[in-house]
């Protein structure tokens, strides 16, 4: 059974700092590129961050860039994001998804990817 379970979503207070985390199964995750997305209510889903199959290269969006930090453990299965000074703007459900075999960017988009999990809600409070 596929699965892509994201935790660590919650309230949090503006300039605060929340920890997700997708822990993979059911598919090969080693070998293949990760991505962060979020959708915030009554927006499309955007590209947060990705990350390539052994970590050597990482691709943020402008909007989080120098406050969130991707990372994997391919041994755990496991891809994370670290999330500092958070804003409001930054509420939103958060999903992780693995990118398709055949892409070849980082600059993830939601068509580039296969699997995604279900999602865990961030709520940035001002």
């Amino acid at each position: 059974q596929v699965q892509l379970v994201e935790s660590g979503g919650g309230v949090v207070q503006a300039g605060g700092s929340l920890s997700l985390s997708c822990t993979v199964s059911g598919l090969q995750f080693s070998t293949y590129a990760m991505g962060w997305f979020r959708q915030a209510p009554g927006k499309e889903r955007e590209f947060v961050a990705g990350i390539n199959w052994n970590g050597g290269a990482i691709y943020y969006s402008d909007s989080v860039k120098g406050r969130f930090t991707i990372s994997r453990d391919n041994a755990k299965n496991t891809v994370y994001l670290q999330m500092n000074s958070l804003i409001p703007e930054d509420t939103a459900v958060y999903y992780c998804a693995r990118r398709r075999w055949t892409e070849t960017t980082l600059a993830m988009s939601v068509r580039s990817m296969d699997y995604w999990g279900e999602g865990t809600l961030v709520t940035v409070s001002s």
